[in-house]
């Protein structure tokens, strides 16, 4: 499981530090409402479940390892190739996007018969221990996102983007650093919204669980799993479509004042992540069938 986390979170990580597709990164953030088995995070499962869950999350495993990593790679090679061609536009940015937005709603949609399962299995102990998990992770988010003052969190906000940034293309010359603090400043309070919209959804999502033996209890988490945009406050809508937009521009003009050094780093790096992924054994044994 760490395994194919870890190879799950290259690609997501990837697109969070790019820029290029920020519902990637939201979900690389969010990863125990788009993978219904890190609810484990929030439960303490008995030995039933904890056997039943593991032989499920093999299932899956396969599945993902065997139909959704070749689209990964395919993913990687035409972002490779934007960056090849110097074609890192806004309109190329948006495609990516969607394409990360249609993996993520299949896997979300694959799974969430079994995370439908899961949770209807739960006595009330462990319903009023995950809502607990639940308040605990609002107050800690708080504390880390919300509680310093704007202008630290813009600080902070940028700092982070050029540690990411750093990783993927080197240390980042004077306009690119700028840049980044243009960025973060644009954003402004977006970690109110942000939060507030996460805590609007876990809200949501413990009081479909408390009705989890009512007849419509599937769908409810089918829309909370697979749709949750539908679900968004208004405020995060507007605000999320900021930060995509916002998104787009840094990255597009991050290449365009990157040096050659710069790029041929990014190269590497997406290189080194096929690699990663072509490597994997359930991925191999897939293409010799």
């Amino acid at each position: 499981m760490s395994r194919w986390l870890k190879h799950l979170a290259f690609v997501l990580t990837l697109s969070l530090a790019l820029g290029a597709c920020s519902r990637m990164g939201l979900a690389y953030r969010n990863l125990d409402v788009i993978i219904p088995w890190t609810l484990g995070d929030y439960l303490d499962m008995n030995g039933e479940q904890k056997s039943w869950f593991n032989d499920r999350l093999k299932e899956h495993l396969s599945w993902h390892c065997t139909t959704q990593m070749p689209g990964y790679l395919d993913w990687l090679d035409r972002l490779q190739t934007m960056v090849t061609t110097n074609q890192v536009t806004d309109a190329a940015l948006q495609a990516r996007t969607e394409e990360a937005e249609q993996a993520i709603a299949e896997t979300a949609k694959e799974i969430t018969p079994s995370a439908i399962e899961l949770l209807q299995g739960l006595n009330d102990q462990q319903v009023a221990e995950m809502n607990e998990a639940f308040v605990k992770d609002q107050r800690k988010r708080q504390a880390q996102y919300l509680k310093p003052s704007l202008d630290q969190q813009i600080k902070e906000r940028g700092e982070r983007m050029e540690k990411r940034l750093d990783d993927w293309i080197g240390p980042l010359n004077p306009a690119q650093q700028q840049r980044v603090v243009a960025w973060s400043n644009a954003l402004g309070d977006q970690n109110t919204q942000w939060l507030a919209n996460r805590v609007h959804w876990q809200k949501q999502f413990s009081a479909a669980v408390a009705q989890r033996h009512d007849p419509g209890f599937p769908q409810r988490i089918e829309t909370l799993l697979v749709n949750r945009e539908r679900l968004w406050t208004p405020e995060y809508k507007q605000a999320f479509a900021k930060t995509e937009a916002q998104a787009r521009s840094l990255f597009v003009d991050l290449m365009a004042q990157s040096t050659p050094v710069q790029r041929q780093r990014l190269q590497t790096k997406i290189e080194g992540v096929k690699k990663d992924f072509s490597d994997l054994k359930c991925l191999k044994a897939a293409k010799q069938s």
